[in-house]
């Protein structure tokens, strides 16, 4: 992946990133996924609340945004409760949200999970049913499905787990 970069998001990157979430629910759209984020999630006060808690990081390539994610550290309310299975590990974990890209980069789902990977070996992660992209995606890179979560406004969420191994 050359010339490609990763790093943390800027108050200033603000209307790219969500130029990339406009573009990437479109392709949710195209791909048979309308409803995971509708018309308008994320919204743009959420991600601004991330980049303000240093949460999320961009994709480049030559300066120019085409992805972006967030790692967000500690327990995620909506794993409290999980459906149809268990989580492999209690220990502290970073979950991976808001997983997007315009098309112009792939391998975006790689990079945050090497990126996630460097400050945590315990990951977690979930998507739509509908989501099919994602969920190979999650598979390809070790994750394990592991239940049934709902997120805040009580939908479904198919959950995934990855706990590596020790160095």
């Amino acid at each position: 992946m050359r010339d490609i970069t990763v790093r943390q998001a800027t108050r200033a990157d603000l209307d790219q990133v969500m130029a990339v979430y406009a573009a990437a629910r479109e392709f949710m759209r195209r791909s048979g996924n309308p409803g995971q984020w509708g018309d308008g999630f994320p919204p743009r006060e959420l991600i601004e609340g991330r980049i303000g808690r240093g949460e999320l990081y961009v994709v480049t390539r030559e300066g120019a945004i085409h992805a972006a994610f967030a790692l967000v550290p500690g327990r995620d309310a909506s794993y409290a409760h999980i459906e149809g299975g268990t989580w492999e590990s209690d220990a502290p974990y970073v979950t991976l949200h808001q997983v997007a890209s315009d098309g112009q980069v792939h391998g975006v789902f790689h990079l945050a999970v090497g990126l996630a990977l460097e400050r945590c070996r315990h990951l977690r992660v979930d998507t739509h049913r509908d989501n099919r992209p994602m969920q190979a995606a999650a598979q390809r890179e070790g994750f394990t499905y592991r239940g049934i979560v709902y997120v805040r406004d009580h939908s479904p969420r198919l959950a995934y787990e990855l706990v590596a191994p020790e160095r």
